[in-house]
């Protein structure tokens, strides 16, 4: 069968219209009152692994600030707050008490090298291509279910294997 195209433009506009379903599939987002939570993500588990760690963006669209204050995951038995910090050469991570504040209009990135969401006491592991449920619960504007994508193993994360 041959197909020929009077406009070339037809094809750039079909293609165009493609990828933005591709990205609209890939893409992951959720709503929560005034915030706005970005593809949470994680990183797949080496086997034997006890811990996991999650990252998302969340813009305030609100004129008042709130805290993100506690973070689930189906797969582990504990969530925690983190921040990663390094001074003098020295990396240090710790828990973070009483959670993260997202300013009102701002917007905070839990990633690597940062704020970030410890997931302990496994009791599945994270695998490459295959979501697993979370919560994660702000002060004010309540709790929102979310997936985390899990994406390939490996980069520049902290290594946590001493939790």
């Amino acid at each position: 069968m041959i197909f020929s195209f009077r406009n070339a433009a037809l094809p750039a506009a079909a293609f165009a219209l493609a990828l933005s379903f591709a990205q609209a599939a890939t893409a992951h987002e959720y709503k929560l009152g005034d915030l706005e939570i970005g593809h949470p993500w994680s990183r797949a588990t080496l086997p034997g692994a006890k811990v996991a760690a999650g990252y998302l963006t969340v813009k305030n669209h609100g004129s008042t600030p709130d805290r993100l204050v506690s973070a689930t995951a189906g797969i582990a038995g504990k969530g925690e707050i983190h921040e990663m910090t390094v001074k003098d050469g020295v990396m240090n991570m710790r828990p973070v008490t009483g959670g993260v504040e997202i300013p009102a209009g701002g917007e905070v990135k839990l990633e690597p090298g940062s704020y970030h969401l410890m997931f302990m006491e496994l009791k599945a592991p994270a695998v490459e291509g295959v979501k697993f449920p979370g919560t994660l619960t702000f002060e004010k504007a309540g709790t929102v279910e979310v997936e985390f994508a899990v994406e390939k193993a490996g980069g520049k994360e902290a290594d946590h294997s001493a939790h």
